[in-house]
């Protein structure tokens, strides 16, 4: 089977660049438009991306001076794009750190029935004190014991899904029997971190359960993704990096047992396309120049932990910062900034620059075909199942993307020109619809 490309559409407010909203063309309320999301849903799926995808937080970042903060939870807006769009996948971010089993795989189990099973859910663990604190609790739960509740979370929320049969609902008028009691399942689990009893009050949904993906990179990350993860989405900066990282993941994959090719390695890269490279260079200069460093500054101190007043603009990054393990918070983000630094000598205003448009994410700016010729690369060399596509700008950067780069990938024979049949988001990304665990699979007759 010719493999083809997965896109998956990353929407942030105005753009992933944090000077976007600074542009005469941005609307600095967009983040709680539902007007622009739909627009931006609207033109993901003219380009028949897989899916698009919404990040979230259970606490607010950083200085409200400088970009947008604050946005719509991620279900509630799904749930309306579910209706204003009919194949893309609508995937959302939720914590399993500050939520607990039965509510969230609700919501999603909802989700996909209402989308004809278009759901998603990006799992995170939620690094930073802040987040805690929101929740009661003092300080940041350790790095492991986060990942240890995210699987515990996992398989109680598998357990939900599964606990309705998919033929439990009967619906005999003539007999008055509604559904089938024997083919309900309550989890009955009982664990270090949840204990949860009953099944689930929502029926079993289109695609059994959403299709689950994952964005740690660290140990814990991997080993986690390796065990659970549908799709990864992860940040590399260098071709090698990514092929490394890509090698590492499905080894993984395959030695806990499962498929290799049943988890998609999408990285994530913020196009920057002009009709000509200097033209795009310009824009990605505009961009630069409307950083206010003062907000990288701070962004940097709290990532790297250190003390306000650390970081001087036109020096390098200090030496004798800590190793990851030493890190609880987000630990692959750390060594990717780091090693970034570290590698191409810049100071921290250089950083600065390079961490606006991705926050450490692959920065491209050139002409469609060079785009085109970079997405291509990573693909065919074994770096990429596809692609996280981050435009620096919104609506712009991801209109640009699907009207001139989308065109180029599927007359290379690397992206489809419709949906066709598939309606699910797991039957677009190539993955089986997963069995119920609790039913036995019927034996083979010879």
């Amino acid at each position: 089977m010719t493999r083809t490309l997965h896109l998956n559409a990353f929407l942030m407010t105005t753009g992933h660049h944090e000077a976007s909203w600074r542009l005469p063309e941005s609307d600095p309320y967009a983040h709680v438009d539902l007007a622009h999301y739909v627009k931006l849903a609207r033109t993901a799926e003219r380009g028949t991306f897989d899916s698009l995808f919404l990040a979230d937080g259970p606490h607010l970042w950083g200085s409200v001076a400088q970009r947008p903060a604050g946005a719509l939870e991620p279900l509630t807006l799904l749930t309306a794009l579910a209706t204003a769009t009919e194949h893309i996948g609508l995937i959302a971010t939720a914590s399993t750190s500050y939520n607990s089993p039965y509510n969230l795989a609700r919501r999603f189990a909802s989700l996909d029935l209402i989308s004809g099973g278009r759901a998603g859910w990006n799992i995170v663990t939620t690094a930073g004190a802040e987040a805690a604190r929101n929740f009661g609790i003092a300080e940041e739960p350790a790095h492991a014991e986060r990942y240890a509740r995210a699987a515990e979370f996992l398989d109680v929320a598998l357990k939900l899904w599964d606990s309705w049969e998919d033929d439990a609902i009967v619906a005999d008028k003539a007999a008055g029997v509604w559904g089938d009691d024997a083919k309900i399942h309550p989890p009955r689990h009982q664990g270090p971190y949840f204990s949860v009893e009953g099944a689930l009050n929502v029926p079993r949904s289109p695609q059994g359960y959403p299709l689950l993906v994952q964005a740690g990179s660290s140990e814990d990350g991997k080993a986690f993704a390796a065990r659970y993860a549908e799709a990864v989405f992860t940040a590399q900066q260098t071709i090698e990096d990514a092929r490394s990282f890509y090698a590492d993941l499905k080894s993984r994959t395959a030695a806990a047992g499962r498929d290799p090719d049943h988890i998609k390695v999408l990285p994530g890269i913020v196009p920057v396309i002009g009709s000509t490279e200097a033209e795009a260079r310009a824009q990605e200069q505009l961009l630069e120049e409307h950083i206010v460093h003062r907000h990288g500054v701070a962004n940097l101190e709290r990532l790297l932990h250190l003390p306000a007043g650390s970081l001087e603009l036109d020096r390098e990054l200090p030496a004798g910062l800590p190793p990851e393990d030493a890190i609880e918070g987000a630990k692959s983000r750390y060594t990717l900034v780091v090693e970034l630094a570290r590698r191409e000598r810049l100071t921290v205003r250089q950083l600065i620059g390079r961490l606006g448009g991705g926050r450490g994410h692959l920065t491209f700016a050139g002409t469609p075909e060079q785009v085109a010729d970079a997405i291509e690369t990573w693909f065919t060399r074994g770096a990429a199942d596809g692609f996280n596509i981050m435009p620096p700008v919104l609506p712009s950067g991801l209109e640009t993307f699907v009207d001139h780069v989308v065109p180029i990938l599927r007359a290379r024979g690397l992206l489809r020109a419709g949906y066709g049949p598939r309606r699910t988001l797991r039957e677009r990304y190539g993955l089986p619809r997963p069995a119920n665990q609790y039913v036995t699979p019927a034996l083979a007759t010879v």
